[in-house]
């Protein structure tokens, strides 16, 4: 391994991770239900009513990650919490969704639509939750399971449908590669709580559909936004790049995403076109977004490799960071370890919050910051804690 430093030693990923989730710990916790879901860059809440179906499932997947790895039986009521809050406000009793948007602490109802991608974290949720010991959570895999199975899953294409209006009597055109991917990441967290081998094969199923059946439409690399018979929408959201969970062009955290996920199926079911592909996207990826002038990885590029984004997400170099370590591991590669402390450098240098903690959301081409907000709905730091933990379980894994 060429380059050694700090950000490879399991003690600084534990610690960050820690670092991090006390910005968020105990505040965000409201005690009338659930949890807060904005956050200025000094920890004060800005918002107190306002509540996101995403937020809600990645504030339990954070405390359950945190009570497993570090063995803190005191946050375990605390995920319960947040379980209680998805099941008995978010969902709708009569329809088993889950609505997407909600105010007044969940008393009003903004948005009650039904996406799959919702559907994945509340998978995710209680998938984490089993594996941190919540017993209940077993039952709810299972209805979300059945919920997809009812609605979602477009069986002559092996993906899954993106979104239903409230009563599920209507269901968009759209189609989309963001939901597949965070299902595959719900599936084959729901495998390793559960060991029941469906999930296992509709997270292989998944995978391979879009990492080698839609990226060959995309010359190699997967693209986002698809019609309903799951041919390229290239003007899809072309006048709104920026979209919060639908941006236009190739998204290399995407392609890194992916490629994380690949090699985490690969630990499960081990084919050997899955390394090969997850360098793939990786390597594009990087060759076309990274920054060369500024550092960091840019949001989005076009079909001709150009950045047409040069924004930098958190996220993005989050991802990115955890499919470098896990690329190093299963090829042995010196470049990829090279990638990680590079990103690694970056994001110390940059998008970590050394005053206050966390990671600053969004930062220019020049790597300034937009507002003060630093944690609006759908953040958590999920993304970056989540790196941590994926990259100390790849080390310790290989280490046995």
């Amino acid at each position: 391994m060429s380059n050694q430093s700090q950000f490879i030693d399991p003690e600084f990923l534990a610690r960050h991770i820690k670092d991090t989730l006390a910005f968020y710990h105990p505040h965000c916790v409201d005690k009338e239900g659930g949890f807060y879901h904005y956050f200025l860059d000094d920890g004060q809440v800005y918002d107190h009513q306002s509540r996101h179906l995403v937020s809600s499932c990645r504030f339990v997947f954070n405390y359950a990650m945190a009570a497993i790895a570090f063995d803190c039986p005191e946050y375990l009521p605390i995920i319960t919490h947040g379980l209680d809050y998805i099941e008995q406000i978010h969902k709708n009793p009569k329809t088993k969704g889950y609505a997407w948007e909600l105010k007044e602490r969940g008393i009003v109802i903004v948005d009650d639509t039904n996406h799959c991608y919702g559907l994945a974290f509340v998978m995710l949720a209680h998938s984490v939750a089993l594996k941190a010991g919540i017993d209940p959570s077993g039952d709810n895999i299972e209805q979300v399971w059945l919920l997809l199975e009812q609605h979602y899953w477009d069986d002559p294409f092996g993906l899954y449908r993106d979104e239903y209006n409230g009563d599920f009597s209507i269901c968009d055109k759209y189609r989309g590669q963001n939901a597949n991917m965070h299902m595959c990441e719900a599936l084959l967290t729901a495998y390793e709580a559960t060991l029941n081998e469906k999930f296992l094969s509709r997270a292989y199923t998944l995978t391979y559909n879009m990492c080698v059946r839609q990226a060959n439409l995309g010359e190699g690399l997967i693209w986002e936004h698809y019609h309903s018979d799951w041919q390229i929408d290239l003007q899809y959201n072309l006048d709104n790049p920026q979209h919060l969970f639908r941006p236009w062009g190739f998204q290399p955290g995407h392609q890194t995403e992916w490629a994380k996920l690949l090699l985490i199926l690969h630990r499960h079911r081990p084919e050997a076109w899955m390394i090969e592909k997850a360098g793939y996207l990786f390597d594009k990826a990087l060759a076309c977004s990274w920054d060369q002038q500024y550092g960091g990885i840019c949001y989005s590029f076009a079909p001709n490799g150009k950045v047409c984004d040069d924004d930098k997400y958190f996220w993005v170099q989050a991802e990115s960071v955890a499919a470098a370590a896990l690329l190093a591991l299963a090829t042995g590669e010196d470049k990829y370890w090279d990638w990680y402390n590079k990103i690694w450098e970056y994001a110390w240098n940059h998008m970590i919050d050394h005053q206050y903690g966390a990671w600053y959301r969004i930062l220019d081409h020049q790597n300034n910051r937009y507002s003060t907000q630093k944690s609006p709905a759908g953040k958590t730091d999920y993304h970056t804690m989540g790196a941590c933990y994926e990259v100390l379980r790849a080390m310790k894994l290989k280490g046995d």
